[in-house]
Formats: structure tokens, C-alpha cells, sequence
């Protein structure tokens, strides 16, 4: 019952994860284009002579609608003010929840990689931790610093560190543990970026309002960049929460470079729409993003040695024999592995109906990537690797 409760709210928190993140990643989009395709109104309209920098008009379900952003301020303070905050702090509350429940409370086997480095569950929690904390510590610093007066120097700057991040997290923790602990350090200087320098700024320029007097530009001015850095981040981090579907990205021996290849290729596609939602079509910037997943594409294809040869036909109590003892303790309707609560994945290995019918699976994960056992928990044997593989290529008979 108590593995049943915690996998129940697990599902429930990344549910919630999933919606708010929606919310959020779709507000910034809609802000860029919206920021991006305003007018200035003519000199002498009243919208200018309000302080109207630029405005535009849009229609959507049926109904026509005309948005305005101020050069700094309105006038005066409207009665209802709408702020958009919740959905980012939703977001990176649930998704910590997610590590916490996922990763940190089955450390020993989410995250430690004996292959990689041998961690205590709390030096692996404690790393993942810093690197949350101190990847907003040194992102906020760049930016406070005069570097952040050069919005492409401190972007390249940027994504140099997040990639020395990357490679440092790979050399701590399996691959898709330190995949997810860089997008976990992404979203914490997303959220951070809004409870710490725009929604702060904000307030600040409503309080003068409040007194009579004229809001400072600087905070405006400090919220557009953060918010514009958020933007760029939304892609790699999308891509992240979906790569641990895909072992050939975070089980290659430089998966740091892996994940930096597509962070990048994504910056360039989403910077390509920025560009035109401003009326700029340049095609080079998503054909470079192209080429890079190209190249990655390439790369991350199976290079792995041979396995040994095996002598003889392989019989299906053999493999039967091999799964029983390398991967039924966590593919069974009841996990006996220290942690697991369900099957990952929802891959049932415990019958033979269940094997066949997940050969493929076994072949892709087991033989081609060889990225299970996660971990090698089990100690599986290259020669077991290659008696699967036998048995599957001679058609996966149960009989």
C-alpha cells in the first residue's frame, strides 16, 4: 500500500508538473511574440500621448483584442493589476517534488553510477543540490556583473558554464540523473530570475506609482532581460524532461556534450522565432540548428564493442533464466528492488508472454545501448548481452 500511495503522488505531482509548466512556458512565448510584434503608435495619438510605446491588435476565439505596453508606466495605477508569477513558482515546486520523490529518496539507484563515481546517498543528494543553488549563484552574478550590459557575450558566457555543469554532473552521477539535475538547474534560475529580479522590480515600480512618483526604467529594463534568458531556456529544459526516453542521448560515453549539442541547437531555433515574431526571417539560424541535431544524430549512433561470440543455439530458458535474475526485480507488477515502486517505463518482464512480447525493448536497451540495468545493478555479463541478442535474432521463440 505504501509503494502504491507514493507511485499515486508521484503521478499526481508530475501531472500538476506538466500543467503548470504549460502555463508557464506558454505565457513566455506568448510575452515574446507579443513584445516582439508591438507598433509604435503614430506621434500624435492619444495612445502616444498616454506613453504607449507600442501596441498592436489581435483577434482569437471570436473576440478582437488590442494590447499595450507602456515606455515605462501608465499615469496612473489601475484598480486590477494581473501578475504572472504562479505559474513558475508552481512549476519548479512541483518539479523539485519530482526529484525529491524520483531521484533523491532512491539515490542509490536513480542516481549513483558505481561506474562512474562511488557516492553516500547524501553526497550524491548534496551534489545535486549544490548544483541547483550554485548554478543560480554564478547565472545571477554574469548578469549583475558588466558583462550583463552585452546581452550576446553574456549568453555565450551562459551556456559555456551550464555546459562545464553538464560535464561535471556527468562525471558524478549515471546519465539521466545528471541530465535531469542540469535541467533542474536551469529551472531554478528560470524561477529565480521571477521571485528574485522581475517580480521584486515590479513591485517596486508599483510602489512608486503608489506614492505619486515616476517607476525607475532600470527595473523594467533588468525584467525584459531576465525574462528574455527564461525564454531561451525553455527549449533545452523541454528537452530534457523528455530525453530519459531515450538512452542513446544520456548513456553516450560524452553525454554532457550530447546535451550541449541539443541545448544549442534549440537556443537557435527558438532564437530564429524570436527573430521573426520581430518581422527578421533568417533561415540560417534554424538550418544550423538543424545541422547540429544532424550531427547528433550521428554521434550518439551505437559505437559500442562486440559482444562475445556465443556457441550454440540460445534457448528461451536461458534468457528466461537472465531476465529472472538481471531484470524481473524491477520489471514485475511488484517490485523487489530497493526503491522501485513500479516498473519503469511499464515494462512487465515477469512471464513468458511478457519477455516475448518486450524483445525489442530488451534488444534496444539490454544489447544496442546497453544503458540496462540502469546502472548495471544487476551485474549483467556481456555474455548474457550477447545471448539475448542471439535469441532475438533467431526470432524470439518462446519454444
Amino acid at each position: 500500500m505504501d509503494a502504491h500511495l507514493i507511485e499515486f503522488i508521484s503521478l499526481l505531482v508530475r501531472w500538476l508538473h506538466i500543467i503548470a509548466g504549460i502555463a508557464w512556458i506558454g505565457s513566455s512565448f506568448y510575452f515574446i511574440w507579443l513584445d516582439n510584434s508591438l507598433e509604435a503608435p503614430p506621434p500624435d495619438s492619444e495612445a502616444a500621448k498616454k506613453g504607449v510605446a507600442g501596441e498592436l491588435w489581435a483577434v482569437h476565439g471570436g473576440g478582437f483584442y488590442n494590447p499595450q505596453k507602456y515606455a515605462v508606466a501608465p499615469a496612473s495605477l489601475p484598480d486590477k493589476l494581473h501578475w504572472f508569477k504562479w505559474e513558475a513558482y508552481t512549476t519548479w515546486l512541483s518539479g523539485t517534488a519530482l526529484l525529491v520523490l524520483v531521484y533523491w529518496l532512491n539515490a542509490q539507484t536513480m542516481m549513483v553510477d558505481a561506474t562512474v563515481a562511488s557516492l553516500t546517498t547524501w553526497q550524491a543528494v548534496g551534489i545535486g543540490l549544490a548544483s541547483m543553488i550554485g548554478s543560480w549563484v554564478v547565472y545571477d552574478g554574469l548578469c549583475r556583473s558588466p558583462l550583463g550590459k552585452r546581452d550576446a557575450l553574456l549568453g555565450v558566457v551562459v551556456f559555456a558554464w551550464m555546459t562545464a555543469l553538464a560535464w561535471g554532473l556527468a562525471h558524478a552521477f549515471g546519465g539521466r540523473a545528471a541530465f535531469i539535475h542540469v535541467g533542474t538547474s536551469i529551472g531554478t534560475i528560470m524561477v529565480a530570475n521571477v521571485a528574485m529580479v522581475i517580480i521584486p522590480g515590479q513591485r517596486k515600480m508599483v510602489e512608486a506609482m503608489r506614492v505619486g512618483k515616476l517607476p525607475d526604467p532600470i527595473y523594467g529594463k533588468r525584467g525584459k532581460q531576465r525574462s528574455v534568458h527564461n525564454n531561451y531556456f525553455t527549449l533545452p529544459v523541454l528537452f530534457i524532461m523528455i530525453s530519459n526516453h531515450y538512452a542513446s542521448t544520456y548513456s553516450h560515453p560524452h553525454a554532457w556534450a550530447v546535451l550541449a549539442l541539443f541545448s544549442l541547437a534549440a537556443v537557435s531555433i527558438r532564437h530564429f522565432f524570436n527573430r521573426r515574431h520581430k518581422g527578421v526571417i533568417e533561415w540560417r539560424y534554424p538550418i544550423f540548428g538543424a545541422a547540429l541535431l544532424g550531427v547528433v544524430a550521428w554521434w550518439t549512433t551505437p559505437h559500442l564493442a562486440p559482444l562475445p561470440k556465443v556457441n550454440g543455439p540460445v534457448t528461451f530458458d536461458q534468457v528466461r533464466a537472465i531476465v529472472g535474475q538481471r531484470c524481473v526485480t524491477c520489471h514485475s507488477p511488484a517490485p523487489t528492488f530497493a526503491g522501485i515502486t513500479a516498473p519503469p517505463a511499464g515494462v512487465l518482464l515477469h512471464t513468458p508472454e511478457a519477455i516475448a512480447q518486450n524483445a525489442q525493448r530488451l534488444y534496444q536497451q539490454v544489447v544496442v545501448t546497453r544503458i540496462m540495468p540502469l546502472g548495471n545493478v544487476t551485474q549483467i555479463t556481456d555474455y548474457e548481452r550477447a545471448q539475448v541478442a542471439a535469441w532475438i535474432a533467431d526470432g524470439a521463440k518462446t519454444k
